[in-house]
Parts: C-alpha cells; structure tokens; sequence
C-alpha cells in the first residue's frame, strides 16, 4: 500500500519532469551540505524546488527499498543526491560507497487513514544523512504544523501523531526524534555512522517513476549516480518480505530480520556482543539464534532458552521480544512504540515451520 502512495507521490510532483523549470531553479547547496553547523531550516540545503519537500531538486532522485525498517507503521519517503560529477560504486554486499558530498533523504509522515496512504498527509520529521570529508553526520529537520517548514531540531519534545492504521485501529503515540546517539545506535558500523539501507539487494527492485518503472540499479546506473554495477539479473536481489510470490518463507523472514535487526546483530553492529548475526546473507542458523541461549538472561528472555527454538514461535525469546513493548524488553529499542503486526506473523509463521536444524520447507 505504500509503495502505491510512493508512486501516486512521485506522479504528482512529476519527479525527473522539471526539465524546464531546473534551468532557473537554484541548485542543491553544496556549501550548506558541507559546513560543520548544521543550516536552520532544511530548505537551505535546496535539496526541493519547494519549502514543502514535495518537488525534488535536480539530481535528487527518488528512491525505495524492498522491505522498509517498521516505524511505526509511518510512510517514508527516500531520496539520494550524489554531486554532479561523482558516483557512488557498487559492492555486492554491504553499503555502496558514497563519494563526499551525497545526502540520503528520508521523510517520516502518517496519513490520516493508513489504508488511504495517498490522502491527508502529515509530514513528520526529515532526517538527512551527509557524507562530509570526515565520514557520514546525521541531521533531523521536524516539519512544523502548517507543513510550509522543517527546522533543525537534535533535540525535541515527543511530537504527537493520530492516525488509523493499516488495520483500522485508531493510533496516537508521542513521535520521538532521535538524537545523536540514538541516530548512531542504529548506524553504527565499527564506531562510526553509516548508512543502513542502500545496498544491492534492497535496491535491486524496480520503482514507479514518474516515467515509469524501472530498476532501480539500472536507473542509478544510467542517471551516472552509481559505477561498476552489473546488470540487475547478476547482482543480490532481497524478495519484498510481506509478498509470498517474491520468495519463500524463510527468505522473507530472513529479510525482515535483515532491514529490522541486522544494523545492530552483526558481527560489526553495536549489538553484536549478544552474538546473532541476523544478516541476510549469514547462512548459519546457529548464529540467527536457532537453539541459542542467551548471553545473559533476565527478564528480557522472558524465562525463555532459545532466542528461536525450532518450531515453537511462543517459546522463542526473539518472538517475546518483538511482541513486547515493555521499553526494557522490546526489540528493536528504538523507532517504534507499537508492534509490528504483519512481521510478528511473518516471523512466527517462519519459526513455527521450522525444523530442529533451522531449514524451513
């Protein structure tokens, strides 16, 4: 569903359409994107046509990922931006590699009613990812009520946010902007920020730009944004984890735990003395947590052995922790105050099906 208001987004603003208009329209501040202070307000940077964020910049392209990181339920909406001239390069595993100057782009928004993504829609929060000469910084814009504006803020009062979910529940939570350390809790990688997301198997699908779809690392390639890519058949390619006809049971669970969990259980990640390793491309079950005792135990295990006992979900300390929303307990620490329905059901499912070695027919 969201991915239909991503595409209804993209048509409406006409992205990749403004051939006219981005002669005479300023271009995106690279002065801005490299200074040490952050700017003010998140149209200093130039990255849209508009105040609002609606109408991209020239250069700035939009982007999706297979399966997106559960947030709550909110919508996001992604960008790149790599200055002109440079290219990001491809790597078949991780995170392609930025040149200096890139800014990755992500939205927070909720519609009034989730199952009308494309309808009365509140922005949020923007947050941008910027590769300085120092390494990657992190900085949170919080749109304001009239949505004409978004301003630095690293540290904000709880936003509150009402809407009715996918499932027709009426929601409200208190938004929460991460700060600094909570921004590198999740991207860290060996003590230093990093993006997450843009990797060849997350990117490896097609999108619905405004002139039509089109796969997203031939559209990189050929826009000169990414270099060394091979053709879309030959490189990684993650299935959308909530479609049964893009792969099998376990490999949509595998990519749910990999976009939701793998950031932080990795070998590399700051979770990584809990010794999972919930990386898609792991392929040893003891390490996803199959008949793995905890590191230490404690009311986080819930009384539990196994952080996933094999075919039992109820009895697998990795479903208890999903499910909870006990903020001493629940798993992932940060970005959600509700439980991701459809993802406890897929990942229960895959457990509940598997055998003692951790294969799932």
């Amino acid at each position: 569903m969201w991915r239909a208001f991503l595409a209804g987004l993209i048509a409406l603003i006409g992205a990749g359409s403004f051939a006219a208009a981005t002669s005479q329209a300023p271009r995106v501040n690279a002065a801005a994107l490299s200074a040490a202070r952050p700017a003010a307000l998140l149209s200093d940077y130039r990255l849209f046509f508009d105040d609002a964020a609606r109408e991209p910049n020239a250069g700035v392209t939009p982007y999706g990922l297979a399966t997106q990181l559960y947030s709550d339920g909110a919508l996001k909406l992604r960008y790149v931006y790599v200055p002109p001239g440079a290219q990001a390069r491809y790597t078949e595993d991780g995170v392609f590699e930025f040149p200096v100057g890139t800014v990755l782009v992500k939205t927070f928004a909720f519609a009034a009613d989730m199952r009308q993504p494309g309808e009365a829609v509140r922005y949020i929060e923007t947050r941008l990812l910027i590769r300085q000469a120092e390494g990657w910084v992190a900085r949170p814009y919080v749109w304001n009520a009239d949505q004409t504006e978004a301003r630095y803020t690293p540290v904000s009062a709880p936003i509150p946010v009402a809407f009715i979910d996918a499932q027709g529940t009426q929601q409200a939570l208190d938004w929460r902007v991460p700060n600094q350390n909570q921004c590198k809790g999740c991207h860290d990688r060996d003590g230093a920020v990093t993006p997450i997301g843009p990797r060849a198997r997350n990117l490896n699908n097609a999108y619905a730009y405004a002139d039509g779809a089109d796969n997203q690392i031939a559209r990189w390639s050929a826009l000169g944004l990414l270099a060394g890519a091979p053709a879309p058949a030959d490189a990684p390619r993650a299935p959308h984890a909530f479609d049964p006809a893009s792969g099998s049971l376990a490999d949509r669970a595998r990519t749910y735990l990999d976009v939701n969990c793998a950031h932080c259980h990795n070998p590399h990640g700051p979770a990584r003395t809990s010794g999972l390793d919930l990386r898609a491309e792991n392929d040893n079950p003891a390490a996803w947590g199959v008949r793995k005792r905890p590191v230490a135990a404690g009311r986080a295990s819930g009384g539990l052995q196994f952080a996933i006992d094999p075919g039992h979900a109820e009895m697998s300390i990795l479903v208890h922790r999903m499910d909870s929303l006990d903020p001493g307990v629940m798993m992932p620490e940060l970005g959600r105050q509700t439980r991701d329905a459809e993802g406890l059901a897929l990942v229960r499912d895959w457990i509940a099906r598997m055998d003692a070695e951790g294969a799932t027919p």
